[in-house]
């Protein structure tokens, strides 16, 4: 019988669960072409989730290379657009305990800028996060993303959008992912997650990644410019020294000019 693990909030904004589910099951489809193990969805309904238990096990280099490869693949399963929801969800979406705006566009780009970075902006000055002189840093790094800069041909990939290693779990059977903010975005912004916040042998995950798809020149310089998302919304509510780094990281992007 599969242990599992009930999550309830009764307080919880509506569609909060039902998002979270609709973004596992989402990402659980690229897994029959060899994608990322997902938590499996037991049930879901107002206020509360039950998700399969995962049964965790100490990090490895070879699970850390097989999760790489297998994300990948993840990604190939695509999106309709860039900020797209799950196939089939049309309520609202989440990172963490954040509203976060859906969206269908064909650039990266102005997506990425309007509705991961900006948003969170005006939430984390009015916290004491984030100076008015960092905040226009930002917008300006914003403004260089959203006239392309960084755009590239690659299709929207399927992300989880809120991988960071809290969110990957090693089990004995190899990496499970829980916990998505899942839409449509960029390769690049996945992996840019996992390093903020340092995924155990991330090094073998990177290597298992580029041998199923080779990340474009310069992707480790770009860094930087996906991880503005992550440090706009740490910087709204969890304290001043994620503005600090959201500032160091739109004066990155901007260098890259």
């Amino acid at each position: 019988m599969t242990e599992t693990i009930l999550k309830e909030n009764a307080d919880a904004p509506a569609g909060f669960f039902e998002s979270e589910a609709a973004g596992l099951r989402w990402l659980a489809e690229a897994e029959t072409d060899g994608g990322a193990r997902i938590a499996r969805v037991v049930s879901v309904d107002v206020g509360r989730i039950e998700l399969e238990r995962i049964r965790e096990a100490a990090p490895t280099p070879g699970a850390a290379r097989g999760f790489g490869v297998a994300l990948a693949r993840t990604h190939a399963a695509g999106a309709d657009a860039f900020g797209a929801a799950p196939d089939g969800w049309n309520g609202p979406g989440f990172i963490g305990k954040r509203p976060q705006a859906y969206a269908r566009e064909q650039r990266w780009g102005g997506f990425y800028a309007r509705t991961r970075v900006l948003p969170f902006l005006g939430i984390a000055v009015e916290a004491g996060n984030l100076t008015a002189d960092e905040r226009r840093t930002v917008e300006d790094a914003c403004a260089l993303i959203a006239g392309g800069a960084f755009d590239d041909a690659d299709p929207p990939a399927r992300i989880h959008g809120d991988l960071w290693a809290g969110n990957v779990l090693f089990s004995p059977d190899g990496v499970v992912l829980i916990d998505p903010a899942a839409h449509g975005g960029h390769r690049e912004t996945d992996l840019a997650m996992l390093a903020l916040f340092g995924a155990p042998f991330l090094e073998e995950m990177l290597a298992g990644y580029a041998s199923e798809h080779p990340l474009h020149d310069g992707w480790r310089e770009r860094v930087p410019v996906h991880q503005l998302h992550p440090l706009a919304v740490h910087a709204a509510g969890h304290g001043r020294g994620y503005g600090v780094q959201l500032a160091r990281a739109a004066r990155a992007t901007l260098a890259l000019a």
